[in-house]
């Protein structure tokens, strides 16, 4: 079986009140309840955040490096995304952000998106060469290519082979850094991330074996980090300065940042982790055809709806559109027309920015043993004839289809559904007290010890 997939999201058990939130939104059934505590199948998971989203206690955690790891070395480089940019209020400055990043300790800001003229060619030219595996699908969101590893497995070879913007702009930027003979092994690149699949895509690249990012810094926490020290700075007026980003790159991370620049054929963008699912089952099944490029993103608004953006996703994007259109009320000659890059520099950029393989992740993969697999899918779908198909998670897992699986592979009772407790009790076959206990077990003790129940309390 495939090793597990390192996960940013972290559950803990001592927060965790058992409430099935996290379970009931998982678009991967990766969640289920045992003892009263949410557990993670991880290699269902894909990070894409929608359990940390209504964890109401806070029971969900993002795995993220120490801020003070910077200082390990003498080069320190701050990987910054437009989108931290328009988590602040349009009076704050794109000096002033940089400015405070200095003061934060790094030595150098290097905006993430300043390689995505380079890399939208690199695209065009992909999809002109693969154009019989249509739809092509952006590996711009490392959620999405997870769930197309797990969940469609069948649709793994329409993934663009390219790297995302955050990792050409490494490769350019560790490159550059070597050029003017800064020592690698004292430079730091330090990625500030909108959500938790990014910090899994830095732990854990998906096709190649290692990232050039050092480290991944929660953007909510750094937000609150610089806002306070630009706070607290007397400020010389509000009158916008010019961006440096073209108006392709500086909204490349939203909802049709990149379909609107793939030019060749019909080109969609489709935003949140649900809608891309029903749209890839439709994809899959011969439903929908004649699309030749696909923007898939995990979250609503794009990046600026990650889990760690701190402000609300649909003024971030506005900011960010209001920049775009400022860009293009200037004239040609004061516009920016993106990094330019030198043909060696070039060259050695087109010669890394290819991925390797990238291979499915089935979670529909039964057993290694094809004879075997076959046996357990039969026993699957008798037993999804069995259960009542309310999908009540009562079982403690998301859907009767999902405790039928967990049943065949030895890691649930049929016994669980409280509507076979029910059969079996009229048959007589199960006593109530083993109903009780199969109960405790799921939910645990506190949650079936009602004082107020026992004392006979009237509602």
């Amino acid at each position: 079986m495939n090793k597990v997939f390192y996960h940013a999201l972290k559950f803990r058990e001592d927060l965790c009140i058992g409430c099935s939130h996290c379970m009931n939104v998982c678009p991967t059934e990766a969640v289920r309840v045992w003892h009263g505590k949410a557990q993670l199948h991880a290699n269902r998971c894909i990070d894409c955040g929608e359990c940390y989203r209504v964890c109401p206690v806070g029971a969900i955690t993002v795995e993220q490096d120490d801020f003070d790891n910077i200082y390990h070395y003498t080069t320190r480089i701050a990987l910054l995304p437009s989108v931290f940019t328009g988590q602040f209020p349009a009076s704050i400055q794109p000096s002033e952000i940089r400015q405070a990043l200095f003061e934060l300790g790094f030595t150098h800001v290097v905006e993430v998106e300043e390689g995505v003229e380079f890399l939208s060619e690199q695209i065009l030219k992909y999809i002109s060469e693969h154009s019989d595996r249509k739809p092509l699908i952006s590996s711009f969101c490392p959620a999405i290519v997870r769930l197309i590893q797990v969940k469609f497995p069948t649709l793994v070879d329409h993934i663009i082979r390219l790297k995302a913007p955050v990792d050409v702009t490494a490769l350019h930027t560790i490159n550059s850094i070597k050029e003017k003979g800064f020592p690698s092994e004292q430079t730091g690149l330090f990625y500030i991330t909108p959500c938790a699949a990014k910090i899994a895509a830095v732990r854990e690249p998906v096709g190649e074996q290692q990232s050039l990012i050092t480290g991944v810094i929660n953007m909510n926490y750094l937000y609150n980090r610089v806002w306070k020290i630009i706070s607290k700075q007397k400020r010389q007026g509000n009158r916008p300065e010019p961006c440096a980003l073209t108006t392709k790159s500086l909204c490349w991370s939203l909802t049709h940042g990149e379909s609107d620049h793939v030019k060749i054929g019909k080109s969609l963008a489709i935003d949140e982790i649900n809608n891309v699912i029903e749209f890839l089952e439709k994809l899959e099944n011969d439903e929908i055809k004649g699309i030749d490029f696909l923007e898939l993103r995990a979250c609503d608004e794009s990046c600026a709806g990650g889990i760690l953006c701190p402000g609300n996703r649909f003024l971030t994007a506005s900011k960010m559109r209001e920049a775009v259109l400022r860009q293009e009320s200037l004239s040609p000659s004061e516009r920016v027309n993106g990094m330019l890059f030198t043909p060696e520099q070039t060259a050695f950029l087109q010669q890394h920015v290819h991925l390797g393989a990238i291979h499915p992740r089935s979670i529909m993969k039964l057993d290694d043993n094809v004879a075997e697999a076959m046996v357990k899918m039969k026993r699957i779908y008798e037993l999804r004839r069995l259960l009542p198909q309310v999908d009540c998670g009562i079982c403690g897992a998301p859907t009767c289809s999902a405790l039928s699986e967990d049943v065949v592979q030895g890691q649930a009772d049929i016994r669980q559904c409280i509507f076979v407790q029910r059969i079996m009790e009229q048959n007589e076959k199960l006593d109530t007290a083993e109903s009780v206990r199969i109960m405790r077990e799921i939910w645990s003790n506190s949650k079936l010890d009602k004082n107020s129940l026992k004392e006979g309390t009237k509602f």
